[in-house]
């Protein structure tokens, strides 16, 4: 802990056993632990846990609050609501080995069923909300991305990100939200079959419809979310995700999803936001996500069996960065 580091060695050690003392206390309760477990591969509102554990606001902010001061959840504002998360582990950190054990042993235990089904619950909720915006809005699409990013602001990186990538293969390639279908023509050029996987019906119209104006003829267009992936035992030797995931109820298990569906060697290349503070895109443009931290995606590529390649940043004239990201599976 590099805050004692400044400190005489006799109250250094003190504070720090403190520290180990709140941390173990806070750890040292059932329902906490619970929290935990919940947090660990995604962040909720307040409000979100109290529905998934069936308790009071006051209680559950109390225990938030505990495991906060404890260093082992982080928080962030959106809006008017803070969302919670596990908290990441610094390799300078005295406890790291301790929360890392701790953590490893939590997650070797499923929920509760019926915390497990008021997430999964929940998650559902978040994905109709996602859905439901894009039916609605899907007449309009190109002058929401305009407000943030559409593809022509990102298309030269994400197109040289993609040419500078080594792949297994040239079989397949799957495109997750394909939009208007703007990057599709690269991959159809690139690869024998291409897959455009979109869960609202009338964005892959968009890009159906957009594929037959390009006379793209390897492409197959699947209606459904990324769980889809496995029922059609598809290996991929590329998947691409541009400007999605800040839609997505669940990032932590996309990266499952998609991991499954790779290759050995195979790549993933995602496009999409890092973290902001203009609170006015989630009503405007249906983002569940202000955007993400770029230890987010490393953290969620790690524990799905992925291993991180380049990664590319830039900014925009509207406030926005834009984070470009290239993961590899194991082989």
């Amino acid at each position: 802990m590099t805050q004692l580091q400044n400190l005489p060695q006799p109250l250094a050690t003190e504070k720090a056993i403190d520290q180990l003392a709140a941390l173990l206390k806070a750890a040292g309760d059932p329902l906490r632990l619970d929290i935990l477990r919940v947090l660990a591969q995604d962040s909720f509102g307040v409000l979100e846990l109290c529905q998934m554990f069936s308790a009071k606001q006051s209680g559950m902010s109390h225990h938030l609050k505990v495991l906060t001061n404890a260093g082992l959840l982080t928080s962030r504002r959106e809006g008017n609501s803070i969302f919670y998360r596990r908290a990441y582990l610094t390799a300078d950190h005295s406890f790291t080995p301790l929360l890392q054990q701790l953590f490893a042993t939590l997650d070797q235990h499923p929920l509760p069923d019926t915390v497990a089904q008021a997430l999964q619950h929940l998650q559902h909720e978040r994905s109709q909300a996602a859905q439901q915006f894009f039916i609605d809005n899907a007449h309009k699409f190109r002058a929401q991305q305009d407000l943030i990013a559409s593809y022509p602001v990102y298309a030269d990186q994400i197109q040289q990100l993609f040419s500078n990538t080594l792949l297994p293969g040239s079989d397949l390639a799957i495109e997750i939200g394909p939009g208007e279908g703007e990057f599709l023509p690269v991959l159809a050029q690139g690869f024998a079959r291409v897959v455009a996987l979109d869960n609202a019906s009338s964005m892959l119209d968009k890009s159906r419809a957009f594929a037959a104006s390009k006379q793209l003829g390897n492409i197959e267009f699947i209606h459904g979310d990324t769980r889809e992936l496995s029922q059609h035992r598809l290996r991929a030797d590329c998947i691409v995700v541009n400007m999605v995931l800040h839609h997505t109820p669940s990032p932590a298990d996309i990266f499952h999803d998609l991991s499954a569906a790779l290759r050995p060697g195979g790549a993933l290349l995602i496009t999409d936001l890092c973290r902001h503070e203009q609170t006015w895109a989630r009503e405007a443009c249906g983002d569940l996500w202000q955007g993400f931290d770029p230890q987010d995606f490393t953290r969620w590529a790690s524990a799905a069996g992925l291993h991180e390649g380049q990664s590319i940043y830039f900014a925009l004239r509207s406030g926005f960065q834009i984070q470009l990201r290239q993961f590899f599976k194991h082989h």
